[in-house]
């Protein structure tokens, strides 16, 4: 159906009330841009941020944007390989050689939504303190209503933003898991806090409801049975690895009935990656999804109420080609996309002279 264009001074006024609500919303300090630099720039000299993004001090109050990505170098809840560490500043070299135009939506990421590097959370070897600072911050982002993006670190670094949301929203999410391993064993000798317990506390700690855990891309070979019998048994749904490549469709309309379930929180362990894609994960293991099928699954995330995301186990000096960051820097650019089209299907219809053209949603 055409749509009708209101009259001249009628558009007028409907775009100067959208562009009020719009800055006070968004409004950025003037000598911080809220876009990151011109693409014709070459990437080696644009700042060392996510995507080139604006930078703003960890310890300082939370930018008004829609996204604000911050740093995780922490991987003391890694029980495998470790260096997950160094994961933030790979990423954030790889993301330079990203641009903001996401093909597969037909969405300019930056014309829809502002965002800004947020710096690093302090590292710290103790895990308690840890995951209190990465939860502060975490906190901060949900009460001022921007959705926290953390990259770096291993798998606990989501128990942390998961408490930090909670405590802001005072409520359980629902969850988007996307991961090899199911993350539900228990204590490891001592340890009651490792990478592999953390969707097993969350759940205990009420910080994500059960019947919304959609868990996609686990395989084997496990440590045990427990690893899948524990997940069931909380009531997660799981989506194998083998069930994305035998009928992506089936699996993409899984991921979009949870996408229907209210307040989102997406977690992508790089290691749901074959390692022929992702050889510096944390815990590699044969037989996993490519670039592509993770790139699917995530925009059915299309509609979804994201109110957190991270992207986790990346050990870049394991990856001496780089492939492993440069896959999460896409993994978050993907997210940033699908955030961007849900924002702009939630305003205003776009004029006709609008940038949005056909688009391909996926499978």
């Amino acid at each position: 159906m055409r749509r009708v264009r209101p009259p001249e001074s009628k558009r007028e006024g409907t775009a100067a009330a959208a562009s009020t609500d719009a800055s006070r919303r968004r409004a950025v300090p003037s000598d911080r841009p809220s876009t990151p630099p011109s693409p014709v720039e070459p990437w080696f000299v644009r700042p060392q941020t996510f995507f080139g993004l604006p930078a703003h001090p960890v310890t300082g109050p939370v930018p008004a944007v829609d996204v604000l990505l911050t740093g995780v170098p922490y991987d003391g809840g890694a029980l495998e390989r470790t260096g997950a560490r160094f994961a933030p500043r790979a990423v954030r070299e790889a993301s330079l050689r990203l641009g903001g135009y996401s093909e597969a939506l037909g969405i300019h990421v930056w014309d829809e939504i502002t965002s800004a590097d947020g710096g690093d959370v302090a590292a710290v070897d103790d895990s308690a303190h840890a995951l209190d600072r990465i939860a502060e911050r975490a906190e901060a982002a949900a009460r001022s209503g921007v959705v926290g993006g953390f990259v770096g670190g291993d798998q606990t670094v989501t128990l942390g933003v998961l408490r930090g949301i909670h405590r802001a929203k005072l409520k359980s999410v629902a969850m988007l898991h996307i991961d090899a391993s199911t993350d539900t064993l228990g204590k490891a000798g001592a340890r009651e806090v490792h990478h592999k317990s953390v969707l097993r506390i969350a759940r205990e700690e009420g910080l994500v409801r059960a019947d919304s855990v959609l868990q996609v891309g686990v395989r084997g070979p496990y440590s045990s049975d427990r690893e899948i019998g524990n997940a069931i048994g909380a009531g997660f749904e799981i989506v194998k690895a083998d069930d994305v490549k035998w009928d992506l469709h089936a699996a993409v309309s899984q991921i979009r009935r949870v996408v229907r379930q209210g307040s989102l929180y997406v977690s992508v362990d790089v290691s749901v990656l074959d390692p022929a894609y992702a050889p510096g994960a944390l815990g590699t293991r044969p037989g996993g999804l490519s670039t592509w099928e993770l790139q699917q699954v995530l925009r059915a995330l299309v509609g979804a109420q994201i109110v957190g995301f991270d992207v986790v186990e990346i050990a870049p000096q394991s990856d001496p080609s780089g492939i492993t960051a440069l896959a999460g820097a896409s993994v978050v650019h993907e997210l940033l996309a699908v955030i961007a089209d849900t924002h702009r299907s939630a305003g205003p219809a776009p004029s006709t002279t609008g940038r949005r053209r056909g688009r391909r949603v996926s499978p």
